[in-house]
């Protein structure tokens, strides 16, 4: 029987909507649970989730040595990651911390701009986010910071998770499960304190578990399926999708209203996305591994 394949946008439509579908419901959390802890629960109960379905550790011991350095490096950017980003929702709102997220994932994009219509894609795109990016920004500073080193590690989120997606020693959705082990460990020390209120509060509780399945199982796996067949430099630009998901999100689960400003950004984020289109040659040469890989992320 054939498997059906799913065209690799598709994976990247899913991992945009919960990409900030799960912080929104986290923001409504901060009120019974400290930033930090629920950070650390998202990561747990993602590595929970992972460790029940894929039994990752059985891995480790068949990997060499810059496979577990690269899925080590990838833990600790997810770690950290998650935590400053949630450190940034909390005083931002959402639309703003997926702008400021997309400035430095352009640049991957531009590596591969090699025509006019990508260059104004490009333009495009950057001009969108300076809209969404209020200039009044400057009454959080703090709230800049964080944000700024979410957009950094956001960057090198997708990097890592590319060599991932491709690696000949680990299915994609395998080196993600072992890497968010890994991330629950190097969290705990930072989480595990905020995070106590909530073993007592069953409420809370299954609902920083909701978090975590939403934020980090949904959307991370979906990454993998779409970069085992995507090049980088698309799916960085695709990216661009993510100011305006989580614009639209914000205004249903948070009700932050935008402004004319933010829609205007939000259109030309999207046309951004829209006019981009990969190099043929690239797209080519990548066509037969790429989709053999992504055909077997899920077996």
């Amino acid at each position: 029987m054939t498997r059906l394949r799913l065209p690799p946008h598709v994976y990247f439509v899913v991992s945009a909507i919960f990409h900030y579908l799960g912080p929104a419901q986290a923001v409504l959390l901060f009120a019974r649970i400290d930033v930090l802890g629920v950070a650390w629960l998202r990561i747990a109960t993602a590595a929970l989730v992972f460790a029940v379905w894929r039994r990752p550790w059985r891995l480790w011991a068949s990997l060499d040595r810059p496979t577990r350095w690269l899925l080590t490096g990838w833990a600790a950017v997810l770690a950290v990651m998650n935590s400053v980003f949630y450190l940034a929702i909390d005083r931002l709102p959402l639309g703003t911390v997926a702008a400021i997220e997309f400035l430095p994932v352009i640049v991957l994009a531009a590596f591969a701009a090699r025509t006019r219509r990508n260059i104004a894609a490009l333009v495009a795109g950057v001009a969108g986010v300076y809209l969404l990016t209020d200039v009044r920004l400057v009454a959080e500073p703090l709230g800049i910071v964080f944000a700024a080193a979410n957009a950094m590690l956001f960057a090198l989120y997708i990097v890592l998770g590319h060599r991932v997606a491709r690696s000949e020693q680990v299915a994609g959705i395998d080196g993600l499960a072992l890497s968010m082990l890994i991330a629950a460990v190097i969290a705990l020390p930072l989480g595990i304190v905020p995070a106590a209120p909530a073993f007592t509060d069953p409420v809370a509780l299954a609902a920083a578990a909701g978090v975590g399945v939403c934020s980090s199982v949904i959307p991370y796996v979906s990454d993998q399926l779409a970069m085992a067949r995507l090049p980088r430099a698309t799916y960085a630009l695709m990216v661009a999708l993510l100011p305006a998901t989580a614009t639209v999100i914000g205004v249903i689960v948070l009700t932050q209203i935008p402004t004319a400003r933010d829609i205007a950004g939000v259109v030309l984020v999207v046309a951004g996305v829209a006019l981009h289109q990969p190099d043929p040659d690239s797209v080519r040469r990548r066509h037969g591994d790429s989709a053999k890989r992504g055909g077997a992320q899920l077996k």
